[in-house]
């Protein structure tokens, strides 16, 4: 019989294979993180007061469950050759933000039907307009469970890269956080070699000093004008597919 935790992946997996989408994936990556890690309270310093503790979503929290859905290399490939914002990575952003909130909604079905209570949170746009600092961080989640370390490009760099998109789900029971990565993925914090992102950035919004929020966002909403036929697309990506988008 499979653990929780297995139980937890074989889902994810089964999920992802079998989408009804055509973006195609690369396997997807599971950590998960103790409901009471200290980093938790840290975020409401770092990110800001009013980011949700997992206790705040659900009062009997112990797991927060992360996963990464990382594109297939050619759609990585795509939007780094366009000039533009590649088809093939907007259609990625709105099916995989739709599969998403499948899986959580699997995720829920299955666990509450073992007794555990189950909180799901959507996959973007859940973040304050007026400075754009999310109530949940989908990919802060994602590094207190150990799926990767912060490049400067501001995206979570997994073993599979940052080509790809995160969810999370906080849960009543209990399995063993996932260890976090000792290594640098971010190749520009490891030995300073590498720009891709700040070089690629099509607005100079992303800087090694920084990153301008709000130049970002208005640039993202101009996109958004290019694929009416989508849904509400504030995508681009260009800082997600230098090295660091597939390192596996």
């Amino acid at each position: 019989m499979l653990n929780l935790a297995e139980k937890v992946i074989e889902l994810i997996n089964h999920q992802t294979e079998n989408a009804d989408t055509i973006t195609q994936y690369r396997k997807p990556l599971v950590g998960f993180a103790s409901a009471h890690d200290p980093l938790f309270n840290q975020m409401k310093e770092i990110i800001g007061p009013h980011h949700l503790h997992p206790t705040e979503l659900l009062p009997d929290a112990q797991t927060v469950i992360s996963f990464f859905l990382p594109f297939a290399k050619t759609i990585i490939i795509a939007n780094r050759k366009n000039p533009q914002i590649a088809r093939e990575w907007a259609v990625a952003y709105i099916e995989t933000n739709t599969l998403i909130a499948t899986i959580s909604a699997e995720l829920k079905r299955e666990l509450t039907a073992l007794g555990i209570n189950v909180v799901t949170q959507p996959a973007t746009h859940n973040f304050n307009e007026q400075d754009l600092s999310a109530r949940w961080s989908n990919k802060s989640v994602g590094f207190v469970a150990g799926l990767g370390t912060f490049g400067i490009n501001h995206m979570l760099i997994t073993s599979s890269g940052c080509g790809g998109r995160f969810g999370s789900t906080v849960i009543s029971a209990e399995i063993p956080p996932t260890p976090r990565p000792t290594q640098e993925n971010c190749l520009y914090l490891r030995d300073s070699k590498c720009q891709f992102c700040v070089n690629n950035c099509p607005t100079g919004a992303l800087t090694v000093q920084g990153l301008d929020k709000h130049k970002c966002y208005a640039h993202l909403l101009e996109v958004d004008k290019q694929f009416p036929d989508l849904g509400l697309c504030d995508i681009c990506g260009k800082c997600a597919v230098g090295p660091c988008a597939s390192l596996s």
